[in-house]
């Protein structure tokens, strides 16, 4: 649509607004975008104000989360949180490559830290896969999974959502919420396999853009948990 506003601006002491022209920005369900932070609120005004002649709702992602985290998240937060934290029952670490020796070591040299890292964060262990045949993890890993992410809100859901569905990852979702990786480093990690064919055989153009568009993803989710 073409731009009806002159200026977005911050209102409000908590809960947080965003104004356009005065007027109380809204979700597409006509819901108040209620923002936890005045970080947040700021960064939303920014990309109203950063709009042209034409809103283009993909150039927007912090409004898009937002709106998600107060539509669909909120009224179900436990729901929502119980679907990601079902990632860790086909948790990507735990699925390794038996051959060849070079992906096999690769995987353990980055993947095995991040285990670590849950192991003392959490106190979870998972059990190591060869090859693609599911295998259950202990039950007190998927307990301790989605009682950390019961704990999370439902902006910070919202921001990992992207994170846990393009890595296919519970625990590159928790590392991403406690900063102990960037969204870099999740991309990485959590395209290991396709980056290491990639390296081997040359990069594919189209898959490239879709990768592009998933790591904008995966920065403005990123982006949104600093604001919290």
């Amino acid at each position: 649509m073409k731009r009806f506003y002159k200026q977005a601006e911050v209102s409000g002491a908590g809960p947080f607004g965003v104004t356009l022209d005065g007027r109380p920005l809204r979700t597409p369900g006509r819901l108040a975008l209620d923002l936890p932070t005045r970080a947040l609120a700021e960064a939303i005004a920014a990309e109203w104000n950063a709009q042209g002649d034409a809103i283009v709702p993909r150039s927007m992602p912090l409004t898009g989360l937002a709106n998600a985290a107060v539509e669909r998240i909120a009224p179900d937060s436990a729901g929502f949180a119980a679907g990601l934290a079902r990632f860790a029952e086909t948790e990507l670490l735990a699925y390794r490559a038996d051959r060849p020796a070079a992906l096999v070591t690769r995987q353990q040299a980055e993947w095995d830290p991040l285990l670590a890292w849950a192991r003392r964060r959490y106190d979870v262990d998972f059990r190591l896969v060869t090859g693609i045949i599911h295998a259950p993890q202990p039950p007190a890993t998927l307990a301790r999974i989605g009682a950390a992410y019961a704990a999370f809100d439902a902006f910070r859901l919202a921001a990992l959502n992207p994170v846990v569905t393009i890595c296919g990852s519970a625990v590159i979702g928790l590392a991403v919420a406690e900063a102990e990786i960037d969204a870099d480093a999740a991309w990485a990690v959590g395209h290991l396999d396709e980056l290491w064919q990639a390296e081997l055989w040359g990069k594919d153009p189209l898959a490239e853009a879709g990768h592009a568009e998933r790591q904008a993803e995966l920065a403005a989710a990123t982006g949104l948990l600093r604001l919290l």
